[in-house]
């Protein structure tokens, strides 16, 4: 059966490899991006046999988001599997140091985006009673790490969104998943670092980071397990990362009296 994919942030990175995953697979794609000219130049890529339609909309638009979805034609029209993949990192500062702009871009992307999204596609899945609803969360969300501060907080929150969704729509044949990557390299460090490309390419030197298409083949087998089977979660990591001791400073100094007083 061809299914139809929805894709957001389909331009590059998790995205783009996911679309290349099912489009290999004769799915048909809505491929979401900001990037109007990156999307024609992938649904070219992806060749007259793959079914496409393309949605150019910054996703945080609300207004613009739903005008698009609610053109959609047939058999476009009825998603079989959402893939919520639009996010982003911003800056590697200490909390006192960030900047509250790059705050709320995470906040509205990585979760108002994303819950809107899924609000908009949910209803006619739950009327199908059938459906698939993949959201690209992160290790960040699991494991603190200096800097990580609001875009772990986002991923957390799309962990915890993921499994309210299994929660709700327990009874019907709608699976939810979230895939939880560490350490890739995609375009997500030229980002976070604003285009930086040296402190961007310090992320990777000296490792063998996941691939989007490694992501993509996770994605993609969770959407191929039995009818019956739902992959809660994945957390993916390269070999090459694991977790780190504990951080301790040795340098802070307390005057106990003043303290009982």
């Amino acid at each position: 059966m061809t299914r139809t994919v929805l894709i957001t942030g389909a331009s590059s990175g998790f995205g783009k490899a996911c679309a290349e995953r099912f489009a290999a697979a004769g799915d048909r794609l809505i491929l979401l991006a900001r990037r109007k000219e990156r999307l024609e130049k992938l649904a070219q890529q992806l060749g007259e046999n793959c079914e496409t339609t393309l949605i150019a909309v910054d996703i945080t638009d609300a207004t613009a988001l739903e005008k698009a979805l609610s053109s959609l034609a047939p058999p476009f029209d009825q998603p079989d599997i959402l893939i919520n993949n639009a996010g982003l990192a911003l800056g590697l500062l200490p909390a006192p140091e960030s900047d509250i702009q790059d705050w709320e871009t995470m906040i509205s992307t990585n979760n108002l985006a994303l819950v809107r999204m899924t609000r908009l596609i949910l209803p006619g899945m739950s009327e199908r009673n059938r459906g698939h609803i993949i959201n690209i969360g992160s290790t960040a969300g699991n494991w603190p790490y200096p800097g990580g501060n609001v875009y772990g907080a986002t991923k957390a929150f799309v962990q915890q969104f993921s499994r309210g969704l299994r929660s709700d729509v327990l009874g019907k044949k709608i699976k939810v998943t979230n895939i939880e990557p560490g350490l890739a390299e995609t375009e997500f460090s030229l980002v976070r670092f604003k285009h930086d490309k040296e402190q961007a390419g310090k992320v990777y030197e000296g490792t063998q980071p996941l691939t989007a298409q490694d992501v993509a083949d996770a994605v993609f087998w969770v959407c191929a397990t039995p009818a019956h089977v739902n992959i809660n979660s994945i957390e993916m990591m390269p070999l090459c990362q694991a977790w780190g001791p504990f951080k301790i400073d040795r340098t802070m100094e307390f005057d106990q009296a003043s303290e009982i007083d």
